[in-house]
């Protein structure tokens, strides 16, 4: 593909509320269990989250963050749940932004996936940290484990109050560190998507049973960290498609629940699938493009902006989804890791979209 070609709708800025984001190829959040102890972003996320801005993403999604201690999937997770990370963070959304990409940031509660290994040590997110091992006691709408991880406790009215106040607390610490977006993480087996399927919700109390209560919990966060985030800034919502499991999500109840955000105020949906258990049969299937088409369904069933993640590995792809209208904007994930530079890869002859440093390549 040459550089006239991808002149294209990948290269188009996209608004939203008052943040301008300056093309649709995105870096999606992908967590490098890199933070200390304290949750804060080290110089390995300055490096790696700045060369993806240097390498022409318009909009750069930082990690999952967790919204809290007892919110974490690892020791080593980021955290934005205090004024020091948030200071801490202001490096990355600092360089971020002086390179012309939109510093955005990814808020999570582990609920039952949370206090295990990081994934290159043991079974990783099958291998349990215990309390004892410093570990901690772990929260979930029902007490079903993933996989081998520990027990988790059935959460509490007091619990469930205690993770709409954390996601409210974070979202002013991402506003505090200088982030321009936070997006909700809502799929991917955390607290949020357990509340929302009934594979891992088996409540009967008013937080579970029918779609309308299973969503009661994930649109108690949505509301308030809308209300709590700066009107003029973009919030977006992480959102499974489908569970790909008998008895879990489907594409109607996730229809349902995007027309349920796009009237609490949320401005894109970042759409997934599955990985809410261990279940082999239950991964999404190896696809190009595999939730693309699940983003379109919820574009038009919503009238939210969308952009898919998932086995977008190229730009040709990229372009031909954006192209087609099947979303707005694209998140990539293993290929940015793979290549920082990868959006700037066709336009060698527009000098103006990389550094002045690196001129002389072109």
């Amino acid at each position: 593909m040459s550089s006239t070609e991808f002149a294209g709708p990948e290269v188009t800025p996209l608004r939203l509320r008052e943040v301008t984001i300056p093309n649709r190829v995105w870096m999606s959040p992908m967590a490098q269990y890199a933070a200390g102890t304290d949750g804060k972003p080290t110089d390995w996320h300055l490096v790696h989250y700045g060369a993806r801005a240097v390498g022409g993403v318009g909009l750069v999604m930082v990690e999952s963050n967790a919204v809290g201690p007892l919110h974490r999937t690892t020791s080593a997770d980021l955290g934005i749940w205090n004024e020091d990370q948030a200071a801490a963070h202001r490096r990355l959304t600092s360089f971020i932004a002086e390179r012309g990409a939109v510093p955005a940031i990814q808020l999570l509660a582990a609920g039952r996936k949370g206090s295990h290994q990081v994934p290159w040590e043991g079974e990783g997110q099958n291998s349990p940290v215990s309390v004892a091992d410093g570990g901690w006691e772990l929260i979930a709408p029902s007490a079903t484990p993933f996989g081998d991880l520990s027990v988790p406790r059935e959460a509490s009215q007091a619990d469930i109050d205690e993770v709409v106040e954390a996601f409210v607390q974070a979202a002013r610490m991402a506003h505090l560190a200088g982030y321009e977006v936070v997006e909700i993480h809502a799929a991917h087996g955390y607290i949020l998507h357990q509340f929302l399927s009934p594979l891992a919700n088996r409540r009967t109390d008013e937080y579970g049973g029918s779609l309308q209560n299973r969503m009661r919990l994930p649109l108690r966060v949505v509301r308030a960290v809308r209300e709590a985030f700066p009107a003029e800034k973009p919030v977006f919502v992480r959102v499974t498609a489908t569970d790909w499991a008998e008895g879990g999500i489907t594409i109607d109840e996730a229809a349902t629940f995007a027309k349920e955000l796009a009237a609490v105020g949320i401005d894109l949906l970042d759409v997934t699938s599955g990985v809410l258990t261990r279940d082999l049969a239950a991964r999404p299937p190896q696809q190009d493009g595999v939730n693309v088409g699940f983003a379109n369904t919820l574009k038009k069933a919503s009238g939210l902006a969308v952009a898919p993640v998932g086995q977008i590995g190229d730009l040709s792809l990229a372009g031909k989804v954006l192209a087609e209208g099947q979303a707005d904007a694209v998140l990539m994930g293993r290929a940015l890791l793979r290549d920082p530079y990868l959006a700037l890869r066709n336009r060698s002859s527009d000098p103006a979209a990389w550094p002045t440093q690196y001129h002389r390549a072109l």
